[in-house]
């Protein structure tokens, strides 16, 4: 790729980054200021503030990763420096995953509308089980981030004693590693987390359509800010599963090492960031507690200027 295109690159992946630091480190700011003022939390704003301490923090990580790995290649490939930074990053990339995937299961079980008694169970459940979620995810993605850790340090043993299975050369060991055990891994750490999310957001975007078209053959009419209020929540939660989903895909073909080397690897960092920089702005946008400490701020702002 020419120069010129991988600055600019580099600078929509840093400008991204920045994004993300100021929306992730505003719900947390804001969120721990209605801790200490009221000394508790509700379950939803325990989730938010773990999901935006969680991404704030990968955000500081994967901008330190990528850009030594960009810079010091060969260091980062033959020395522990993969293993430093592999372990914070694995870990908070598998808790980020689980605690989005509760928020989407706290959506559903306060929106949504069905009868069945195992969701009406889950519905009565899960907001008082959310700190036990929380820790077991925790826990769940440090023996993960451990596991990462291995293969990582037996990469970095390889490339310290040049030892290999066969007759195999240092890229071809790697590369070895990052198919049939790195890739595998990603996939079965990601995808509960990402199919328990799949099914509460299916679960809510039926339950919020079907209430939509029964609103729309009563006298209800598109314009009612019941209807509108059902139309933004779709449209929010129509982003969040793309945004989702996108960072699954791009960590799964991440892990196998498709682009590491080849000139598309700041436009692909890009897309594993898109979801931890974008959403942290819908969740401000769409929740009234932290949209008006937003529209605080902003007023706040337009009067300093004003002075």
């Amino acid at each position: 790729m020419h120069l010129a295109f991988t600055v600019l690159f580099v600078l929509l992946f840093v400008l991204l980054c920045v994004l993300g630091f100021l929306a992730n480190g505003f719900i947390v700011l804001a969120l721990s200021r209605e801790w200490a003022r009221h000394g508790r939390l509700l379950p939803s704003d325990l989730i938010l503030i773990s999901l935006g301490a969680s991404r704030f923090c990968l955000q500081w990580v994967g901008m330190g990763n990528n850009f030594y790995y960009f810079f010091h290649l060969v260091e980062y490939c033959r020395g522990p420096a993969r293993q430093y930074f592999g372990l914070p990053w694995d870990f908070l990339n598998s808790v980020t995953f689980w605690f989005g995937s509760w928020l989407s299961v706290l959506f559903c079980v306060k929106i949504a509308n069905f009868s069945h008694p195992a969701f009406l169970w889950l519905k009565w459940r899960f907001p008082g089980s959310v700190p036990w979620l929380l820790l077991g995810s925790l826990l769940i993605s440090f023996i993960v981030a451990l596991l990462f850790f291995w293969g990582n340090h037996a990469l970095y043993k390889g490339y310290l004693i040049r030892r290999y299975s066969g007759n195999m050369t240092c890229k071809q060991w790697s590369r070895r590693l990052e198919t049939h055990y790195f890739l595998p891994l990603k996939l079965i750490t990601l995808s509960i987390p990402c199919s328990v999310f799949l099914v509460s957001i299916a679960l809510l975007i039926n339950s919020l359509r079907r209430h939509s078209w029964r609103m729309q053959r009563s006298a209800h009419t598109p314009q009612d800010p019941s209807a509108q209020a059902h139309i933004r929540a779709l449209k929010s939660l129509i982003s969040f599963l793309v945004l989702y989903a996108l960072s699954f895909v791009s960590l799964v073909i991440d892990a196998a090492g498709i682009f590491s080397e080849s000139d598309w690897y700041w436009p692909w960092q890009i897309l594993v960031y898109l979801c931890t920089s974008v959403h942290p702005f819908i969740l401000i946008l769409s929740n009234l507690r932290l949209r008006g400490v937003f529209g605080q701020l902003t007023l706040l702002a337009r009067g300093f200027r004003v002075a």
